[in-house]
């Protein structure tokens, strides 16, 4: 993802990083209204390129399972309910997306914010999900010719 996701503990949705403060964040939510606000200290502030998921064998990034996600629904949104779902039905859908996710460390409260989250991505146009650092280690792998 290009743009800096943030998610706010407290605070619903998605929001983007604007501007940074000496000590605030300047944010953005990816809503409807579009409304600004500031995030002090106290606030518990999270990069979705920061966020893994267990699975089996090592921690997959938060974006790889976006990627996955939108692979599989052909880039649309998740047509699952993500409050009315039931945990069957929210396991079901993980294990279609990522076979290897780990089933005891991962809860439905979990799979429900992946489901709401990358809808609110859909939404609003963001679909590129690979991370800066994975786009630079790509860049680098692919060979370079001279001209």
């Amino acid at each position: 993802m290009e743009k800096t996701i943030l998610s706010i503990s407290g605070k619903p949705g998605l929001y983007v990083l604007l501007s940074r403060g000496r000590s605030t964040l300047i944010v953005e939510s990816l809503d409807e209204q579009k409304k600004r606000m500031s995030v002090g200290l106290r606030d518990k502030v999270t990069s979705l390129n920061d966020i893994s998921m267990y699975t089996d064998d090592d921690d997959v990034l938060l974006s790889s399972v976006f990627d996955n996600v939108f692979k599989f629904n052909e880039g649309k949104k998740v047509d699952i309910d993500p409050k009315k779902a039931s945990k069957e039905d929210l396991a079901k859908f993980m294990a279609k997306v990522l076979p290897q996710y780990d089933r005891d460390r991962v809860y439905p409260n979990d799979i429900r914010k992946v489901i709401s989250w990358y809808n609110i991505l859909v939404e609003n146009g963001i679909t590129d999900f690979s991370t800066p650092d994975e786009g630079a280690e790509e860049a680098a792998a692919e060979p370079q010719t001279e001209a």
